[in-house]
């Protein structure tokens, strides 16, 4: 939402109050480290353990620790780090070579649009969703985006700096680069792999066109992306390389802005846009399709007369450098977003704001015959100032060509099959659980997220007999410039849990029992983590803080401990609310599974991707092992009719629930209301003085120079007639 109606309220206003994240001590984290580890162990690996991190508390541990303290004590006092682990976080996400493409960026389906008609309409419902991304993005820049709070505390709104106007950008000989333009005012629209762009925000950051307007420029574009045939552009889908190795896409994009100045302008204009519209045409046959497309595009190879094959697929019509809103022809939309410099609740705000305005949108057209006032009732989720262009011109759209020689062009073909490899190696299955959800496990006083980490490593150890790494990010946006810890599911109440649960001869008393265990202790990790007691994040800015100081790296990182956390066979993440219908990401390892799930009142939405595994296998024992956890479950409905409860168990009984609330905690939604203090004395206080709202960048994030709106306009094929320009716009 948007408000405009206290200074408090400004999006960044409360950066200031913000703490520190905690820098835990050495001993601590080690010691949690062991506890950690140790259901994934052997009797002898658990030895062998506690001699090596004995070693490293004795050796190398100290003198990182005390480096470690001196680093995030020296960005504090000169304003350059947020965190002891922002710059480490960030090169984690830049530095690796791999495609970003179901191995970093994650994905959304949104829920059909309010107006049946309206949603299935490829072009409206693209317009809609574009009009009020569009809106964001204006309040975003005047900043009257209300923060964030989580249980009554602030939230950094760090991130919301790079939503907008950002593009990882590959360099040659050294990691990538997030920057970002804070002057964007375009947005790049990419159809049968073509490029378009039109202008969105004026010069004072208003909205420069309606949602007509934008239907309108949509039309143009499918006119002039549909005279080329497919065979055609595929063989020119510059998006593609996008999908490479990092060090082949920035060898390519040297290439592709050596070939011309037109070139390094086109790409400029990408790189500099608010956003990238994707405009699919392609109707998923069924919920996995859509799933798939929204993570990597669909694969369809067709072949000419002379046999010569070509990708007809959604997969090159993508730029993964960038946020991306994607519509297909049904109507059915989602996102997929670079995740270097955002988490998925920033996303997720951004994608709620949006889907929410669409409804009002809708009810402001019910009822404004009825009412009087222009919102009918129902006031703007964004209220952001629209003012259409006064120059016509200013806002229609226009191609971006590219001068691309044969060296270029072979390597967008081999750039698409090698993705199309990785699209065949990969399998994405959607699970949709309807028989009980969040109100069912609240009614049984356990924590809805912990439930559901649960089911999944059961489901696992019922398939392989295995108890595996699991990995959960937590939010800590408590903190300034927090970003996510870990949560490792596969604790050793939680192994207990998957083989009393596998026993035939356990009883279901013993089965709850462990259930309930597994469940409470889970959700004791969540709140360490969220409270910035987590150990991944600390270990790894150790290792990272050794190498900054050309320090060999120490044994302890290379342990067989420390690489059996780190392979993480069960990566999941828990985001969503009723805006959306799906959320995932591809595995993090080769034989992993990447989850995404979403928990609802009434049942829980799984994507579960996976490269040659039995991914629908899996997702079938999923069920049956949620059906079976579910048959110990005391019913919603259940009456009683008289009750005698002394005071003593009345209190016993509110302990254990407000126990349970504290606990739990969603790592992208809603979690209930309960306290949780974000400060902690080891870390100092926070800066004395807030924060100016329009502070500069994190440090992580590089400034992109600001294209003029004279250039940009004077830039592109103008693909509408001036006749027709000022007829529709």
């Amino acid at each position: 939402m948007t408000d405009t109606s206290s200074s408090n309220k400004s999006t960044y206003a409360r950066q200031g109050d913000l703490a520190r994240l905690p820098l835990p001590s050495l001993e601590e984290t080690l010691e949690r480290f062991i506890t950690t580890v140790s259901p994934l162990l052997t009797s002898e690996e658990k030895e062998t353990c506690k001699i090596e991190v004995d070693n490293f508390l004795q050796t190398d541990g100290p003198k990182l620790q005390q480096l470690l303290v001196e680093y995030d004590e020296r960005g504090r006092s000169e304003g350059t780090l947020g965190s002891f682990v922002e710059e480490f976080w960030s090169d984690a996400y830049l530095a690796p070579d791999s495609s970003v493409v179901m191995n970093l960026n994650p994905f959304f389906v949104l829920e059909d649009g309010p107006d049946n008609n309206r949603s299935k309409d490829q072009c409206g419902r693209a317009a809609s969703l574009t009009f009020s991304a569009i809106k964001f993005a204006s309040s975003l820049k005047k900043e009257t985006i209300v923060p964030d709070e989580f249980r009554g505390k602030p939230l950094c709104m760090d991130q919301f700096r790079a939503l907008f106007g950002a593009s990882r950008v590959p360099k040659i000989g050294e990691r990538d680069a997030v920057e970002v333009d804070p002057e964007s005012s375009h947005v790049v629209v990419l159809q049968n792999n073509q490029m378009y762009f039109f202008q969105a925000l004026g010069p004072d950051g208003s909205v420069c066109v309606n949602e007509q307007d934008i239907v309108e420029i949509l039309t143009a574009i499918k006119t002039d992306a549909t005279k080329l045939p497919p065979d055609i552009t595929s063989r020119n889908s510059l998006g593609v390389l996008t999908t490479l190795p990092r060090k082949e896409w920035a060898d390519a994009r040297n290439m592709v802005v050596s070939a011309s100045e037109q070139n390094e302008t086109a790409l400029e204009v990408i790189d500099g846009a608010l956003f990238v519209l994707v405009i699919d045409d392609v109707k998923p046959k069924d919920i996995h399709e859509a799933a798939s497309n929204m993570l990597h595009g669909t694969y369809d190879l067709r072949s000419r007369d002379n046999l010569i094959d070509y990708q007809a697929g959604s997969c090159c019509n993508r730029w993964y450098d960038k946020l991306q809103l994607i519509v297909c022809s049904d109507g059915r939309a989602g996102i997929n977003f670079e995740h270097s410099a955002i988490d998925g609740h920033t996303a997720l705000r951004f994608v709620s704001d949006i889907f929410a305005d669409n409804v009002v949108q809708f009810a402001q057209s019910i009822t404004k015959t009825i009412y009087s006032n222009h919102d009918g009732m129902f006031p703007s989720i964004i209220q952001a100032e629209v003012k259409r262009a006064s120059s016509n011109n200013s806002v229609v759209p226009k191609k971006l060509s590219f001068e691309l020689p044969q060296k270029i062009l072979d390597k967008i073909y081999f750039a698409e099959t090698i993705l199309s490899d990785q699209i065949v190696a990969s399998e994405t299955y959607v699970l949709e659980f309807t028989g009980y959800g969040k109100t069912l496990i609240v009614r049984n006083k356990m924590s809805p997220d912990s439930f559901v980490q649960l089911s999944m490593q059961l489901a696992h150890y019922r398939l392989y007999g295995k108890i595996v790494s699991q990995y959960e990010p937590v939010l800590t946006k408590g903190f300034y410039h927090g970003r996510t810890e870990a949560m490792r599911t596969a604790t050793d109440k939680a192994a207990t849990f998957c083989k009393t649960w596998t026993n035939p001869s356990a009883t279901d008393e013993q089965k709850l029992l462990t259930l309930r265990e597994a469940t409470v202790y889970h959700s004791s990790g969540i709140k360490n983590a969220l409270t910035g007691k987590g150990i991944e994040r600390h270990l790894f800015a150790l290792k990272c803080i050794a190498d900054k100081n050309n320090i060999p790296t120490p044994g302890f990182f290379s342990s067989n401990a420390y690489a059996k956390l780190n392979h993480t066979i069960l990566s999941t993440s828990n985001c969503g609310n009723p805006s959306l219908r799906l959320f995932g990401f591809g595995p993090v390892v080769q034989d992993g599974f990447g989850i995404g799930y979403i928990i609802r009142d009434g049942g829980v939405q799984y994507s579960i991707s996976t490269k040659h595994r039995q991914t629908e296998r899996f997702a079938h024992t999923l069920k049956q092992t949620l059906i079976d956890m579910g048959k110990l479950l005391q019913p919603t409905t259940s009456l009683k009719v008289e009750c005698s409860i002394t005071g003593k168990q009345n209190f016993e009984m509110n302990k254990a629930t407000t126990e349970y609330l504290e606990a739990y905690c969603d790592t992208y939604g809603e979690g209930p209301q309960s306290t949780v203090s974000f400060s902690s004395s080891t870390v100092g206080p926070p800066p004395a003085t807030p924060r100016a709202p329009s502070a500069g960048f994190a440090r992580v994030l590089q400034k992109q120079s600001s294209m003029s709106l004279k250039r940009l306009s004077s830039f592109g094929v103008d693909i509408t007639p001036k006749e027709e320009n000022r007829k529709n716009l």
